[in-house]
């Protein structure tokens, strides 16, 4: 589907001057909550409200959304408030629900992107459908998998698709609840560069102090929207309390952010060239974690030495890894100069920290 072009119709259709916006509570708790959320979006830049009824969790015992009786309550917010309605569906039988209930944009969740059985049995459900549907990326960072969905859908004729980038777990600890992995979207962006691309900030972050951070990095990177939880009491949802956002506080947040627009040859070159300049921030903060990281390990190494009586310097060792990263950078187009130079300075900095423990 790498050249259908049918599939940013959709998103045309709604005639925004700015990007799609869909806010709404992580979770459906009750009528009065949904309605009173729904209400505090209609002044918005919001468009779609979500809310999740039927909440796929980690472990056992916390809550799993309220099930079908929450699609009653989107069709109500729709009536009163004009914004279009969205939900996740985990499974065959939830695809037939929403139908039934005519929830205008269905999205599939991480969880259930990992399965192709279930993606497929979802796609065979809505083979057809004129509804749009959008796919969470996969918990782990697997382009295959998350590619391989959107596939299966689009197999079955359903033409109004779009992705949603949550980020990706992650067993190491970092500032993220999931990690943005910024260069895997990107490369979903360059195999399908006419499929919507919405960015999810709320899961990414796992707390409400960096989603207009998330969400203008996004903008600079030309996605073309954005799926905000929101919620008018964050502190006491039912689920994902930290991560969500008032109405007001969504507001401030698409008012502040700035939106780059190609009007002719030399805008389209600077946003080009600021999308370009974005990845290569991204990659120089991972440069500098990945670094950190190997500092970290040095120090251990050190340690170790500082224990044992060992000398710092271990010839055999530092030949072992120039040959090898020489022959690795020569693979990736870097000449052995400037690979010298880099692991050299790298190698300095490693003696230095272990210098300091003895």
């Amino acid at each position: 589907m790498e050249n259908n072009k049918t599939t940013r119709t959709w998103l045309n259709n709604f005639g925004l001057n700015h990007p799609l916006v869909i806010a709404g509570p992580c979770s459906a708790e009750t009528e009065e909550q949904v309605l009173k959320i729904a209400h505090g979006l209609k002044n918005s830049n919001a468009t779609i409200l979500r809310a999740g009824i039927w909440k796929p969790r980690t472990r056992p015992g916390n809550f799993e959304g309220v099930g079908s009786i929450g699609l009653k309550w989107l069709q109500k917010a729709k009536q009163e408030t004009e914004l279009l309605t969205a939900t996740e569906v985990a499974n065959k039988d939830h695809v037939k629900l929403a139908l039934e209930h005519d929830i205008d944009i269905l999205w599939i969740g991480a969880r259930t992107t990992v399965n192709p059985f279930i993606v497929q049995e979802i796609a065979d459900t809505l083979e057809g459908t004129d509804k749009i549907v959008l796919v969470k990326n996969p918990i782990n960072p697997d382009l295959s998998l998350w590619l391989g969905a959107i596939e299966r859908l689009h197999s079955k004729n359903i033409k109004n698709l779009g992705a949603i980038h949550r980020g990706f777990s992650s067993y190491e600890k970092t500032r993220y609840r999931n990690n943005p992995e910024w260069q895997i979207a990107i490369e979903l962006q360059n195999r399908l560069p006419n499929l919507p691309l919405i960015l999810d900030p709320s899961h990414i972050a796992g707390c409400r102090d960096i989603i207009f951070e998330l969400c203008q990095t996004a903008l600079d990177l030309n996605y073309d929207g954005l799926m905000i939880e929101t919620h008018h009491n964050p502190d006491n949802a039912w689920s994902d309390a930290k991560q969500q956002i008032t109405p007001s506080s969504l507001i401030k947040i698409t008012t502040d952010l700035k939106v780059r627009k190609a009007t002719n040859n030399e805008a389209n070159f600077r946003n080009s060239l600021d999308m370009l300049r974005t990845q290569i921030n991204l990659i120089d903060s991972k440069l500098i974690e990945t670094i950190g990281e190997r500092m970290k390990i040095a120090k251990k190494i050190g340690a170790l030495k500082k224990e044992k009586n060992v000398a710092i310097l271990q010839n055999n060792r530092w030949n072992e890894i120039l040959e090898k990263i020489v022959i690795e950078g020569k693979q990736n187009n870097l000449s052995e100069e400037f690979i010298l130079k880099i692991f050299k300075a790298i190698h300095q900095e490693s003696i230095n920290q272990q210098i300091n423990l003895h």
